[in-house]
């Protein structure tokens, strides 16, 4: 845990009802939240549960827009977090300061995150254990969609490198993927392959692939 989430975990003042559950000990762990359907509107409640939380930049550009007194440049910062166990979130923040977008992009995936079922869905292996995932998931965002195709053990990620980035802090070591439309667009890949991780629980059943 850095410094300065430490530091923010000492200052915090819950606001909100599962945040002074938390703080109280009525709630130890992420699994409660998540089974509850309880909303998570505090960072510091992620950094609570999951003290082991990764973070890292997916992008950062610069954003421009026109106003009366000219034009105004920002910076927009992708990051994902996970736990490499089961959890991932994906946020995104501005500011006139890198360091200060990529901090409000990391709490934004805080608050964002969400729980991946994992499993062994492949059937060239079959072994049973959560390194990939159960069954084909499909993720979109804007213009670009993407297949994540269970793998067998040993296989690796086949996949770009802000998707391996993405599926690694999930928890995910083995599988294919197949995407399609502006990959080259880094925020709607990334929010697709996080769309697709949501997929895993809000899925009972593979879709008709074949359509």
């Amino acid at each position: 845990m850095s410094r300065r989430i430490a530091q923010s975990l000492e200052q915090w003042v819950p606001r909100t009802r599962l945040g002074k559950m938390i703080l109280e000990g009525r709630i130890t762990s992420i699994e409660e939240v998540f089974m509850g359907g309880l909303r998570i509107k505090e960072p510091q409640i992620v950094d609570t549960l999951l003290p082991d939380l990764q973070e890292e930049v997916i992008n950062i550009n610069l954003v421009q827009k026109q106003t009366d007194a000219g034009e105004k440049s920002r910076f927009k910062a992708i990051v994902a977090v996970g736990n490499r166990d089961g959890y991932i979130g994906l946020g995104s923040g501005k500011a006139n300061q890198v360091r200060t977008a990529i901090e409000k992009a990391a709490a934004d995936a805080r608050l964002k995150l969400v729980p991946v079922r994992r499993g062994c869905g492949s059937w060239e292996c079959g072994c049973g254990r959560p390194q990939s995932v159960p069954f084909l998931i499909e993720g979109k965002c804007g213009g670009v969609r993407i297949i994540i195709v269970p793998g067998p053990r040993g296989l690796g990620l086949v996949a770009s490198e802000v998707a391996k980035i993405i599926l690694n802090l999930a928890g995910i070591k083995d599988c294919w993927t197949r995407s399609y439309g502006s990959t080259r667009t880094v925020p709607s890949f990334a929010y697709a392959v996080f769309d697709a991780l949501k997929n895993t629980y809000s899925l009972t059943t593979p879709r008709d692939w074949g359509r």
